[in-house]
């Protein structure tokens, strides 16, 4: 319920309020503006900068509200997909399960996408597991670089036609004069 324009818990009467968790000044310029977009809504979401064994030491025991995160992905899903979404990982110290999803319906589409026999059905699957994770809202995408940033030499080549994702580091060459 929102009571002068805060979100507050109707059975305790406390404010809704958590904290995003950083190890980099870098993303306050993500976390930040998202503080105050929630603020509107009455959500009161504040942000901690903290050092990097201290941010790897709470990640290992799931000690935070929320992260600023990332989950790499290729083109051909497997077995790393246990290890962000499957109810086995929620409670492993040092897991990669941050969200602590426990969620039959997610394990058994994790275990479909590992187990495809086709890459048709690989495809059909993950797009099944996409769906089931952002129906459940798990995470907020609230960012997204459609680049990358690669800087060098004007000394140096490449090939012109790239594989497709690919960040351009290891097919370099020098120029011949």
């Amino acid at each position: 319920m929102i009571r002068d324009k805060k979100l507050v818990n109707a059975a305790t009467g406390k404010q809704f309020a958590f904290e995003i968790l950083l190890n980099s000044p870098a993303f306050e310029r993500v976390a930040l503006p998202f503080t105050r977009n929630l603020a509107r809504l009455g959500i009161e979401a504040s942000v901690r900068l903290v050092d990097t064994t201290q941010y790897v030491n709470r990640l290992r025991e799931y000690d935070f509200d929320m992260i600023v995160g990332l989950f790499g992905q290729s083109l051909s899903p497997g077995n790393e997909q246990r290890y962000f979404w499957h109810s086995s990982g929620a409670d492993i110290s040092g897991g990669r399960n941050y969200i602590g999803i426990k969620n039959p319906a997610i394990d058994a589409l994790v275990d479909l996408v590992i187990t495809a026999p086709t890459r048709e059905e690989l495809v059909i699957r993950t797009r099944a597991l996409d769906r089931a994770l952002l129906w459940n809202h798990y995470v907020i995408p609230h960012w997204h670089m459609t680049s990358f940033r690669v800087a060098y030499r004007s000394s140096l080549a490449k090939p012109g036609v790239q594989p497709k994702y690919d960040l351009g580091l290891f097919n370099w060459w020098v120029k011949q004069n």
